[in-house]
Order: structure tokens, then sequence, then C-alpha cells
């Protein structure tokens, strides 16, 4: 390894960057920075590939900050190589609508590929790149030419290693054997509450052997040479992804407080930074970087030629393979094939006159079967309850170490590795991966939706068992405050379909979204086929519609969702026999429903009738929005019970009966 310019002196420029940062912001995480700032100086000047011109080139390698508590690394990085990062942008740190916000955020700023802050997750996103690099190369790599080659590496901490998260998504990562993933694992001995050694002392190079990884011991993060060297190591190595074992020193610099949990989470103090700059024989004032720094950091004239080598190649690629060429962009940008608007609409028309009676489950999968025949990109899996979330199709093939060319993934018992892996797969790009498993699992996915919501990521997640309808599994699998809760996650469309026509749409609604993560949420029990007109089926992807109505102004409105629209309608018809106006509206999507206009809304659910009545198998709370004061909700207010689901149904009141007394109280 050469370098024209001291590499120390280089590494020091992130150091001291940081910490006017984060002194100047008055918050902030100096101690990761600084810390891991030689490793940083190796890997960005002598092995990454990226083209900070272009932060989206599609054949760039993939950086990820999984400890994204020290962002200010990662923004020293992208300002001193080049990319559209000012240093401006750096003085205004962690401010309101800054460019370099408190943790990473994708979309904020050029050259950020994840958001990270919820420690544990980066290295599971890092692991969904590496693998949507391994199974995109397999599906389009000829033998004379490798348009998709690059490496993914990723930066974690003690933290991101307590997080069980990363033994989920690390031990599937060294099953697939995912060779061109590479983690540094910072081994500084400190997180917020002091020396670690009161409550991690895992053997952390053996814990990572035994997944099947290949492991860099002892490496000295402090010395350019080693850390070079550690990485020439991994990259030899084809078959298992690496970790190279850093000790490194936190908040190195810092006299006072490296080493110490002080440099963790605050400022350093004007009088420590000061005796920073002594120590680091750094004369420069505050946000100022000599000319001579930059122009060795500049990565922008390597980043061109790589660029130019790789277009050189696809050019070469377009010539002898044009099919595959065109395939290639297309899912790259994220359009949609020729002829699936009209081919989609055909299929939610035959589903409405066909009429199946079926457990949503295996609509989702008969839809699946039809949307997936058109759709290549789509990646699926399930945390193994493959034969219960139905998430698999005649297509499948199972990806594996040996086999990476396929679009199937068992993620195993590993709900929220599965939930951030997609999450990386999407965000790489060329895939929409969906993944199953019950809804009252999503729970362990959660933090991982959010961040798919967070990041405008179309992951899709298909939970079924959506109810206490799932009998006699009982109140462990039994979910009642799921559907609220995934619903209140912003820029999040969930669906709860109540038959096969309304499971089409939403599959539709899934594989077009590009920016929203949808769940799709479905039962285990068979549901009852209903009867719609033209308009009806065009409405259903507004997430709430008209399903049966009555004659003029109805003086009740009956909503419902999934398995209870059934019921609601049975009601409805003894009702309307009876005399009573009555509208029926289904509710398949509350998100969607509540982001169309006023008027829309108005039109299903007019002001002027206020006798209201919800029934969702499901925490009430969350339907009294749409009922008022005077209006009711069926719902669940408690926990399920083990039994057979028809005399749960009985029990709880989500019968005709139930329905009808709810309705004559309110009509009273």
């Amino acid at each position: 390894m050469t370098t024209t310019v001291d590499a120390r002196l280089m590494a020091n420029a992130i150091r001291i960057l940081t910490a006017d940062a984060v002194q100047q912001a008055n918050s902030g995480h100096p101690g990761a920075p600084m810390g891991m700032a030689d490793i940083a100086q190796v890997l960005w000047n002598h092995h990454l590939k990226h083209n900070p011109a272009n932060p989206g080139w599609q054949n760039r390698d993939r950086f990820v900050l999984s400890n994204g508590h020290g962002s200010m690394l990662i923004y020293s990085l992208l300002h001193l190589t080049g990319y559209d990062l000012s240093i401006e942008d750096l003085k205004n740190f962690r401010q309101f609508e800054s460019r370099t916000p408190g943790h990473p955020e994708h979309g904020y700023t050029p050259g950020v590929e994840t958001t990270t802050g919820p420690l544990g997750q980066g290295i599971a996103n890092a692991v969904g790149f590496a693998l949507a690099e391994k199974v995109l190369a397999a599906q389009f790599n000829q033998a004379e030419l490798e348009l998709v080659d690059h490496r993914t590496w990723v930066f974690l901490g003690d933290g991101c290693l307590m997080e069980g998260i990363s033994h989920e998504a690390c031990s599937l990562a060294g099953t697939l054997g995912l060779g061109k993933l590479v983690a540094f694992w910072d081994d500084n001995q400190i997180s917020i509450d002091g020396p670690v050694d009161g409550w991690f002392t895992d053997d952390t190079a053996a814990r990572f052997e035994a997944y099947g990884w290949h492991v860099l011991r002892d490496i000295d993060g402090h010395d350019a040479e080693a850390v070079n060297s550690a990485i020439d190591s991994a990259v030899a190595e084809t078959g298992k992804p690496s970790i190279i074992c850093c000790r490194t020193t936190i908040g190195y610099g810092a006299p006072n407080k490296q080493g110490t949990a002080g440099s963790h989470g605050a400022p350093l103090g004007e009088g420590e930074i000061k005796l920073v700059r002594e120590g680091l024989d750094w004369p420069h004032a505050s946000f100022d970087i000599p000319e001579k720094l930059y122009q060795a950091w500049n990565a922008c004239a390597q980043g061109l030629q790589d660029e130019t080598q790789w277009n050189g190649v696809f050019d070469e690629y377009k010539s002898k393979h044009p099919e595959l060429a065109s395939e290639y962009q297309r899912r790259m940008t994220g359009g949609m094939p020729e002829g699936w608007a009209e081919l989609s609409k055909a299929f939610i028309k035959d589903t409405q006159i066909e009429g199946p009676t079926l457990a949503t489950r295996k609509s989702s999968q008969r839809a699946l079967e039809y949307f997936a025949g058109l759709l290549p990109e789509l990646i699926g899996g399930s945390a193994d309850l493959t034969g219960s979330n139905n998430t698999n199709w005649s297509g499948s093939k199972t990806i594996s170490a040996a086999y990476p060319s396929g679009n199937y993934i068992y993620y195993g018992v590993r709900e929220f590795a599965m939930a951030a892996i997609m999450n990386g797969i999407s965000l790489h790009e060329g895939f929409k991966p969906y993944a199953g498993t019950f809804l009252v699992f999503s729970d362990y996915a959660r933090n991982a939706i959010r961040m798919a919501a967070l990041m405008k990521q179309p992951t899709l997640f298909v939970f079924t068992h959506d109810s206490i309808g799932l009998g006699e599994d009982g109140p462990t699998h039994q979910p009642v405050e799921h559907l609220a809760s995934l619903r209140l996650i912003p820029n999040h469309s969930v669906w709860r379909p109540c038959d096969a026509v309304e499971t089409a749409v939403t599959w539709k609604f899934a594989c077009e979204s590009t920016d929203t993560p949808v769940s799709m949420v479905y039962s285990r029990q068979t549901l009852t086929h209903m009867n719609r007109d033209n308009i009806d089926l065009t409405n259903v992807e507004k997430g709430g519609y008209v399903l049966s109505d009555c004659e003029g102004l109805p003086e009740l409105i009956i909503i419902a969702s999934g398995s209870e629209v059934g019921i609601a309608h049975l009601a409805k018809e003894q009702l309307r026999e009876s005399g009573v106006q009555v509208r029926l509206v289904s509710m398949p999507s509350t998100s969607e429903f509540d982001r169309q206009d006023a008027a829309y809304r108005e039109s299903v659910l007019p002001a002027a009738c206020d006798r209201r009545l919800a029934v969702e198998a499901a925490s009430s709370d969350y339907w009294r929005k749409y009922v008022g004061l005077n209006g009711a909700v069926i719902g669940m207010d408690s926990f399920g019970e083990s039994a057979p689901a028809p005399e749960l149904f009985e029990h709880f009141g989500f019968t005709v009966d139930n329905v009808l007394a709810h309705s004559k109280g309110l009509l009273a």
C-alpha cells in the first residue's frame, strides 16, 4: 500500500472534522469516527469502488455504517472524497433540514446507502445488499462478461453485535456463503454505560467462525498496513463472508477522553479539542482542511475511470445479450414490464367472475402465482412458515450458497433479520422482496418495517393467521393489537382483504408500490366471495369503498375488513329486509382510504350519517376515528383464547346476531 500523503494525516482529517462538527452542534458521537478513522482511510482510499460524481452507479460497492451514531465518519468521508456534500453541510450537522442528520438517512445525503441508527440493522441490511449482488450476478452475468461485480463493506460496533438481529443475519450470511461481504468490527470495548466487560464478554471471533465466516483476529485498527493486509485477505476469500476484528481506541486523539465512555456520545469540549489539535499536530482552524489533503482524498478521477470501464462492459453486454441488458435495466430502474397494466387488471376481473371461496392466504398464493410469472424481480421467502404463509409458487427456486440464481429464501426462524435483509435487497435495486410470517410475529420485525417506511422502500410483508380465527394455537399466536400498531407507522400501507378479489388488488398494489412498504394481512380460515360491479371493482384500490349500498341516504353504515366483511354482509341483508337503509363499506386498507381526497371519503362515509358500526377482529380503539362519538365498534379489547375458530367468533361477538344487536342499538 502506497500513498503520497501520510495515511495517519489523512485519517486525522476525519478526526478533526468530527470533533469540530459535534462541538458546533453541541451533540453527537465523536468516539467511533475518531476510533475508526484509520480503518476508513485504508478502505476508502485503496479498496472501495465508487464514483462520487454518480452515487447511484449500479456497479458501485455498497458501504454501510451499521454503528450509525458515528455518522460524522461517513459524512467526513463523503465530503473529503468528493461527493456533493459541502463543508457548510458539515457545519450544519444535526440541524433542522440539514443534509447531515444525526444518524445517516438514505435519501438525505448522497452516498448514504441505508438509514442506520437502530443498532444491528445496518449489518442485516448489508447482508441484504450482498445477497442481492450474489443473486443478481447469478441471474445476469455471462461467462465472458461480469455485469454485476461489487462488494459490500460494513462497519459495526459492540452494540451491533449485542443486538440479537446480528446473530440472525450473520448466521444466515455464513450459510449462504456471501463471499463479497466484509465487516469491520470496531472492538473498542466501550459502550454508553462504560467498559463492556461487565455485559459483553462473548468470544466474537469464535462466534463468527461458528457461523461459517472467514475471521481475521486481533488487527490493530490504527495500523494502516495491518488493516490493508487484512482487507486483502478478506477479498481473497470468495466463499465466505469475512469479519475483520479491529482493536481500536474510542475517541482516538482526545488525550483525556479517549478510551472512555466520555467520548462516546457527547461533544469533547473546546479545551479537549484544543488538546486534540496539539496532539495530532493539526494547526488549522475549525473546519479548515488543507488543499493537499483534499487532493489526496478526492476519489472522483478513480471513480470516473471505474464507471467508464464498467460502461464499456455494459455496452458489450448490450451488444451480445440485448434482451438480458434491457431486462437488467428495467429491473434496476424499477419499471414495470410491458403489458403489466392490462394483464393485472384482467386478472382481477377474472377473479371477480370466477369467485373462488378461499382463505385469503390461499388467495394470496393464487395471486402470487400469477404476478410472479410477470415479475421476475419478485424474490420471496418466509421465516420457517412457507407452507402456512403460502409464500411459494410453482416457479419458486431455492437460493443457496451453491445455487444463488434462485428466487426464494428460506430465512429460518429469523423474523427481524428477514425484514431488515429484505430492506437491504430493496435498497440494492433489481429486486422486489417479499416474505412472510404470522401476523402476531410482526412484533419481532416491526422496527425493520418502520425503517422500510422511513427509507421509502417498497418492501412487501406477507402476514397470515390474522386474528382469533386461527383458532386452537391460542392467544400467544392470535394477533389483537398488531393491525393497529402497523397502521400507525407513517408511510406504510396495510391491507386486510376480505376475499380473493381484494387479495388480487392487494398484490397488484404491492407490486406497483415504489416508495411505500406494504403489509398484506391474510386469514387462515376460508372467506366468502363477495359480488361487485365494475365501479366497486375499480374502487377497491382506494382502500375503502361501498360494497353493498341502499336506496338514498343510509340510516346506518357498517364498516368491516377481512373475515368480518362476510359477517357484516349477512347482517346488512337482514337489516335491509326489515326496511333499514344500511350501507356496507369494505375497508381493506385504512391507510389507502385515508390518502383519498375529501370528496371521495365523503362519498363513502357521508358526514350526514353518524350512526356507524365498525367490525374487525382486532383492537377496537383504532376504529373510533371512523365511527365517531355516536358510533360503535365490535372489536377485541382482550387477548384471545385457545379453541376452534367458530367458538371463538361466537364467544367474542363476531356473529351476525351481535352485529344486528349493535345495529339496532345505534338505530334506537
